[in-house]
């Protein structure tokens, strides 16, 4: 009796160490393995956008393909990077376990970033050749050549859905139990999407430069090199991890959908049915009984009352994660606007002044890090500022709850749409001021540092929302389901692309033909991004409307970090 005090503070429970052994405190998890991992992800962000800033050029350069065919080449690879997390969550939260998941993956992506290198060198001997052929498809490699390519390009996107089993295991290594670690978990989310910000700038700059003024092969072989160097530090790091226990009696996933299954084979069964039984039950306080309360017919036979099917624990978390889907819905007009970004934003840059000196302009492309810049500034000042300000008002562990976060981080995304409208209609007007309205491919007279602040604003709404959603995502799923509730967050931002491609498509037949100009004519002089930049400040302050009202009846599952340590209940905390 006297050493369980002492035990419960040496060793943390539900994990492991490498031997399988409970893991102790002081020797494992923490930020010495946080970092490890954070590290890795470091590795992989360089990789991917370092191909990814760049793809396009590949496609029409040394692969000969149209503007058109490249482009859709390229959407199509992002949409399945943006859903493979999905798949990978999977196996990692019903077989494999995130670790395993993570050695696969990565092994994976190196794979597919040595083929790519592979692929380009085959190809770079014959395209020197023929770069100056005034026919552009002589320079198309063989057919094979094609498909090895594009199935190395592949292989990378399948890999690219580890980024949950990452960011899960690596907010693994803190313990909720510890007032210390719990403090470092919540600024755990904020230190990885710094981390992925400054490498995203890194590749950006570094890996365009070499592909274009060096070699491809170079600056498809520089990722696999650093990817192996990645896989490993996390080899070596596995000696501090810690692993949770996990359950391995039932599959989470056949847990859950069970849930579902049997609610709807009971739909017909009376609510007072329910209610007589609840309370042996035993329904814990801060359960909202009222939210998806048809889940409870669950636990009830067609037959009759009396024979129990599923357990109380697996309709509350079937419970815990039908709860996300309101907030995550009203989410994805933000995720539209996170698009944007590098797409329309780029071809306002393109057509403004973009010279520092009289001898260096600023590449279109670049603009983008303005943004990553803004979240690699603002995220150190969240962290070490902001929030112990917010706590020592609020005495919340986290300073704000994450559902105010997030929506602060919506309404400043509403903010910057109404300033890339207002300086989108000031570059109409200078164009017009000297008569180059009908002159798409001259530069307006408009600095480019105009469209600065909605990349910075973006920036800091990105801060707040999106790595507010990660931690939301994290915290809110059940304990088997850590890898699934990332993925199910990359895959809301993911869905941004599609449903901008679609929202544009829409407005371009709604808003051309008979003689008239569509918002996003080819001309941009004459067309009206401003218009489309405020009908998407207008969707994301709808959305916010209906996010805040989900938000405030919004019941946590009471296992959000550090309330206990804080003697903060959890009965209908918002």
């Amino acid at each position: 009796m006297a050493e369980t005090p002492l035990l419960d503070d040496v060793v943390v429970r539900s994990s492991v160490d490498f031997k399988g052994l409970p893991a102790v405190r002081s020797k494992s998890g923490g930020w010495k393995s946080a970092t490890l991992i954070i590290g890795v992800e470091m590795a992989e962000v360089f990789a991917y956008y370092g191909i990814k800033s760049n793809l396009v050029s590949y496609l029409t350069g040394p692969l000969a393909q149209s503007t058109a065919t490249a482009a859709a080449n390229v959407n199509a690879w992002s949409g399945v990077t943006s859903f493979s997390p999905l798949l990978c969550s999977v196996f990692a939260d019903s077989y494999l376990g995130r670790n395993r998941t993570i050695i696969v993956t990565t092994l994976l992506n190196i794979l597919g970033l040595g083929f790519l290198s592979l692929s380009t060198a085959l190809h770079s001997s014959n395209y020197s050749d023929c770069q100056s052929d005034v026919d552009n498809m002589a320079c198309s490699p063989p057919q094979v050549q094609i498909i090895f390519f594009f199935f190395s390009l592949y292989l990378v996107a399948l890999a690219q859905g580890n980024k949950p089993c990452l960011q899960a295991f690596g907010a693994d290594q803190f313990d909720e139990e510890d007032e210390k670690e719990c403090k470092a978990k919540g600024s755990f989310f904020n230190w990885w999407s710094f981390g992925v910000a400054l490498s995203i700038l890194v590749g950006l700059w570094v890996l365009s430069y070499i592909q274009e003024n060096l070699s491809w092969e170079l600056g498809f072989g520089i990722p696999c090199i650093v990817m192996c160097f990645a896989l490993i530090v996390f080899l070596i790091g596995s000696m501090t991890y810690r692993f949770p226990i996990r359950n391995g009696e039932r599959n989470p996933f056949v847990r859950i959908g069970r849930v579902f299954v049997r609610a709807a084979r009971n739909w017909r069964i009376a609510p007072s049915i329910i209610s007589i039984d609840e309370e042996a039950r035993q329904i814990l306080p801060y359960e909202d009984v009222h939210s998806s309360r048809f889940l409870d017919k669950a636990t009830l036979e067609p037959n009759g009352p009396k024979d129990i099917v599923c357990s109380v624990g697996d309709i509350e978390d079937a419970k815990s994660i039908l709860r996300l889907l309101p907030i995550s819905f009203t989410c994805l007009p933000y995720a539209i606007v996170s698009s944007q970004t590098s797409t329309l934003f780029n071809k306002q840059g393109v057509t403004m002044d973009r010279y520092i000196t009289t001898n260096f302009q600023i590449p279109a492309a670049a603009l983008q890090s303005l943004s990553f810049a803004s979240t690699v500034l603002f995220i150190p000042l969240y962290d070490r500022v902001l929030v112990p300000i917010a706590r020592a008002i609020t005495k919340r562990p986290l300073g704000i709850s994450m559902l105010q976060r997030i929506g602060t981080g919506i309404f400043l995304c509403t903010i910057a749409m109404l300033i890339a409208g207002c300086i989108e209609r000031k570059r109409l007007a200078t164009a017009f001021e000297y008569g180059l309205v009908d002159s798409p491919n001259a530069t307006v007279p408009m600095s480019v540092w105009w469209i600065a602040p909605q990349y910075l604003v973006l920036g800091i709404a990105d801060v707040l929302t999106l790595i507010g959603l990660q931690e939301f995502f994290y915290d809110q799923v059940p304990s088997d389901f850590k890898s699934m509730g990332l993925a199910l967050f990359y895959c809301i931002i993911g869905s941004g692309s599609f449903l901008s491609s679609f929202l544009i498509s829409m407005i371009e037949k709604a808003t051309s033909g008979r003689g008239r100009e569509s918002w996003f004519a080819n001309n941009l002089n004459r067309a009206h991004l401003d218009y489309f930049y405020w009908l998407l400040a207008g969707l994301v302050a709808f959305s916010l409307v209906f996010y805040v009202n989900f938000a405030k009846s919004y019941a946590y599952n009471g296992r959000i970090c550090c309330l206990k340590l804080y003697s903060i209940t959890c009965h209908g905390n918002k």
